[in-house]
């Protein structure tokens, strides 16, 4: 079976990357991305925003830990993933979230003027990437 999977997101990070190491030393940084879009509905300009969760692993991860924050912008290129666990109370769980190839940072914005804010996600309760 021939499969294909790569994802590339351009949006901006909804929290400051969370950086920790595994038992045997690896980074881990997890991060989520906005990514807006914008389409017409009849008269109207409509936008949706779309939340992603990150995760990436490496020399990669303690970049994205030291220099990353909360609205700024980033590429991200890489793959798909599913997670699945079990709560204690036995409850199956399952999550997407994108495994960071190449993390790219873009420049930041400069204070202009008003813009709308993407960077508040909803609240997510599952289990944190360990």
């Amino acid at each position: 079976m021939l499969g294909f999977n790569k994802v590339i997101l351009i949006g901006n990070l909804t929290r400051n990357p969370e950086l920790r190491y595994t038992p045997n030393g690896t980074a881990v940084a997890n991060f989520a991305l906005a990514v807006n879009r914008r389409f017409r509905q009849a008269d109207d300009q409509k936008e949706e925003v779309c939340y992603i969760d990150i995760v990436v692993f490496g020399k990669q991860a303690e970049h994205c830990g030291q220099y990353l924050a909360k609205g700024d912008g980033a590429i991200v290129d890489g793959r798909l993933q599913q997670r699945r666990w079990e709560t204690e109370d036995g409850q199956r769980r399952s999550k997407h979230e994108v495994v960071a190839q190449s993390v790219t940072f873009l420049p930041k914005k400069q204070a202009s003027g008003p813009e709308t804010d993407y960077t508040e996600e909803p609240e997510y309760e599952g289990e944190p990437y360990s």
